[in-house]
């Protein structure tokens, strides 16, 4: 998810696309929230429930 915010970050200088960019920022920032959280082992959106 980090890399992809990346490819939409750079594109978005590229192309001059404001949009690209603002998305680019909200998916590396995404990314690194759970890339933290997986790191700390925390569940993530009921992650550790199994439904029998």
């Amino acid at each position: 998810m980090i890399v992809l915010g990346i490819i939409l970050l750079i594109l978005g200088y590229v192309l001059g696309l404001g949009i690209l960019t603002t998305i680019g920022w909200i998916v590396i920032a995404v990314g690194i929230i759970l890339l933290v959280l997986g790191a700390l082992d925390r569940p993530i959106v009921g992650g550790r429930r199994w439904w029998y």
